[in-house]
């Protein structure tokens, strides 16, 4: 498998460091709101990545932080008369329903909080503090970057350019422009811990490197998120770990393009900012991981409503091909095995290899959702209800292992209740006895009932409405 590294600017071969297990570590949300569309592109596409891996068969150690302490959680709080804790409770709740929505695999997904780690994060600090690299000033405590002899190699910033002061905020407290807080002395009013520097909170940065270490050691092997956190939220994360350990934060660097709306990059102030739940109100949420899915994860997405129901329409015809490969499974009777049988199974397997090639290349789950259609394309046009059934069985265990390592496919076909199943064969059987003033007569009676028949080359296909 190989990996574009944001380090170096090339696609490597992926190496573990372990041989059979995996750390990812994936930058999470503030959750002083709901998530928004931006939020769910990492999510859905390392989710994936993860899923690819475990069908490698790695143990994949899988990290989503929560930040539940900064400026902005502390804004919310104060406008809403709550505490911190309160708007950081209420909004990990709604995180988790919308990952419910987007089909993540939470039970094997790890989501340390920022509060819940304050001994770690001071221990960080103190141990910068005590290796030189870090300074209190009145309770305030800051990384000096001076001593980060590689600071900008994720980013590939000007460090000159970055000194004058360009993008930070000027501190005359602070030895130089570019040195970031690790530690933020309490404002009246404000949450804050005992440290051995008075009482404060954690900065941004240091959460993630004190939480990384702590749970998944000195090196892991993928960081990942948004190409918006390499600076400087990732390169700080590296000047300030690589400093105090001396060895590599991550092996490999991941980051996804951003998502416009409108070809306007998304944001409040523009007003084009969509979030996961207004979404969900429109559509499935799993038609929100297939929109994902669709473009590779380094290319910039567009966003609008016409583009998100044709994501829709393209998922439903891979429910209609799903369905169609259940019903051949309940009609095909012969099972012996031929020449025949076994040339359409290689046929399946080159649409399988095309599958794990585009997975291999960089997450390219465009390419592998291509894959996907292909082979549907392909069961339509050659399987019907006279076709072997061991071969619609291996196209259908074939559709089903891929699309678990997309994440989609996975809700469950709604049952017709047996009078409406009845009514169905009956029209097909009248079909084919060329009564089709019968047939039109049964569709339009299980219209009245809600229900939508399709004739297609592989048999009649249903809907309700």
């Amino acid at each position: 498998m190989r990996l574009y590294n944001t380090l170096t600017r090339r696609k490597e071969k992926f190496v573990p460091i372990r041989e059979k297990e995996v750390s990812i570590y994936v930058c999470g949300p503030t959750v002083y709101n709901y998530i928004h569309v931006g939020n769910a592109r990492p999510l859905v596409i390392f989710d994936t990545l993860r899923r690819y891996l475990k069908y490698k068969g790695y143990k994949v150690k899988f990290l989503v932080n929560f930040t539940d302490i900064d400026d902005k959680m502390i804004k919310k709080a104060k406008e809403e008369g709550k505490t911190v804790k309160e708007i950081a409770d209420k909004f990990i709740a709604e995180y988790y329903k919308d990952s419910k929505g987007l089909l993540i695999e939470e039970e094997d997904t790890f989501h340390p909080k920022a509060t819940d780690n304050i001994k770690e994060i001071v221990e960080f600090v103190q141990e910068l503090i005590n290796k030189g690299c870090a300074y209190n000033v009145e309770g305030n405590v800051y990384f000096d970057i001076t001593k980060d002899k590689d600071y900008g190699k994720l980013s590939k910033k000007n460090i000159d350019e970055l000194m004058c002061g360009a993008r930070v905020e000027v501190s005359e407290e602070k030895h130089n422009p570019m040195d970031f807080a690790l530690w933020k002395k309490a404002k009246e009013g404000e949450p804050y811990w005992e440290t051995p520097w008075g009482k404060g909170r954690p900065g941004w940065h240091i959460e993630c490197s004190a939480m990384a270490r702590e749970f998944l050691g000195d090196t892991i092997d993928i960081h990942a998120g948004g190409e918006d956190l390499q600076f400087p939220h990732h390169e700080n994360e590296i000047a300030q770990s690589e400093t105090l350990t001396g060895k590599p934060f991550a092996n490999y660097w991941l980051h996804n393009a951003m998502i416009n709306v409108e070809n306007v990059k998304m944001s409040k102030s523009k007003l084009n900012f969509f979030t996961v739940r207004e979404i969900g109100q429109v559509v499935d949420l799993e038609v929100l991981r297939f929109f994902i899915l669709q473009s590779h994860y380094r290319s910039p997405v567009n966003f609008n409503k016409e583009l998100l129901l044709q994501a829709g329409n393209g998922l439903e015809r891979l429910y209609n091909g799903k369905k169609n490969l259940e019903y051949l499974l309940n009609k095909c009777t012969t099972v012996e095995f031929n020449e025949k049988a076994d040339s359409m199974k290689k046929a399946i397997d080159l649409f399988k290899e095309k599958f794990i090639n585009s997975m291999e290349d960089d997450i390219n789950t465009a390419d592998s959702v291509s894959a996907l259609f292909e082979l549907i394309k392909w069961a339509n046009t050659n399987l019907n209800e006279n076709s072997l059934k061991n071969v619609v069985q291996y196209a259908y265990s074939t559709l089903m292992e891929l699309t678990n390592i997309l994440g989609i496919l996975s809700k469950k076909d709604e049952m017709l209740d047996n009078d409406i199943t009845e009514l169905i064969e009956k029209r097909t059987e009248a079909r084919r006895n060329k009564d089709f003033k019968l047939a039109d007569k049964i569709r339009d009676e299980l219209k009245e009932k809600g229900i939508i028949l399709e004739d297609t080359s592989e048999g009649v296909k249903w809907k309700r409405v």
